[in-house]
């Protein structure tokens, strides 16, 4: 069933409650999705020229300045890092790539949630409270964010399995709803070079924007394309460095709802997930259109 949540601040001065008020819509929707939770979250960049990544392992004694202190001495990364539970957010002054192929093959077991210059990214099983609270989610400060919940129906409850999935430099997508030719989507993209590392149908969704963006797309045009593109049904949030986005499928059989004010935009599977939000009774509050794209940008952050 899953439930899915964004919040997009167009007014600078909430970036410091972003995780407040994120964390209530995240687990809001704990009844549709109580096997897994995660949220990306867009905050400040690291200095000029660096890379942000979310790692994680499976062993949660994982030793990560280790794995910090032989970047350092193997490359001039400028390397640092915090531990978020079982994940760890990496700044290192390296390109991306760089940096993949380093892991890649020095910690091949240290799984990559989400890289680009402002996105982290956090998900674990378990409900949504819980990973709210392992995580200190609620503590964040950002600009935008995309949440998930998940009851899993085509694959076993894992970390690695649960959303958001992001594929590409500060993209991440969540999704309610299944596809129905990703296998032969992912083949086709894995041919024009997208790597992936799971068999989730999101992971291929969100593969195939992230092409589609690489080839000179705009988010709104890379969207439309992926309804004649993408077969099944679906609810998609996505979140780009500076940008916001959802768009629903022809059918539109996946709930969705979605409410603006001058301060915020937000998204969710039930309305109970925005009703929290400041000056939510005066919000304009509507259903997205089949097949419509609705999105929104505001001024690029460092």
């Amino acid at each position: 069933m899953c439930g899915i949540v964004g919040l997009f601040l167009k007014d600078s001065r909430l970036e410091p409650e972003l995780g407040a008020l994120m964390a209530p819509m995240l687990i809001a929707m704990e009844e549709r999705g109580p096997d897994s939770a995660g949220i990306a979250i867009y905050r400040n960049g690291g200095p000029p020229g660096s890379i942000k990544m979310t790692l994680f392992h499976a062993d949660p004694d994982f030793d990560w300045p280790a794995l910090v202190g032989r970047l350092n001495r193997e490359r001039p990364a400028t390397a640092a890092g915090e531990v978020r539970a079982t994940h760890f957010v990496l700044t290192a002054r390296i390109a991306a790539d760089a940096l993949r192929s380093w892991l890649a093959l020095t910690y091949p077991e240290v799984r990559i949630m989400g890289a680009g210059r402002r996105i982290e990214l956090f998900k674990e099983k378990g409900p949504p409270s819980q990973v709210v609270a392992r995580f200190g989610l609620d503590r964040m400060a950002g600009s935008h964010a995309l949440g998930h919940t998940r009851m899993a129906t085509e694959s076993a409850v894992t970390t690695e399995h649960s959303h958001p999935f992001s594929t590409g430099l500060d993209l991440c997508l969540v999704h309610n709803g299944s596809l129905s030719n990703h296998n032969r989507l992912r083949a086709r993209l894995r041919r024009q070079g997208v790597a992936f590392q799971t068999d989730n149908d999101t992971e291929v969704a969100a593969g195939y924007f992230t092409h589609r963006l690489s080839e000179g797309d705009s988010l709104d045009q890379a969207l439309t394309a992926g309804l004649a593109d993408l077969d099944g049904f679906y609810t998609f949030a996505i979140g780009t460095r500076d940008g916001f986005a959802v768009m629903r499928d022809g059918f539109a059989c996946k709930p969705a709802v979605l409410a603006e004010t001058d301060a915020w935009v937000g998204m969710a599977s039930e309305y109970r997930g925005l009703a929290h939000l400041p000056g939510a009774r005066e919000a304009r509050i509507w259903e997205p259109e089949p097949a419509t794209v609705y999105s929104w940008t505001r001024a690029a952050a460092p």
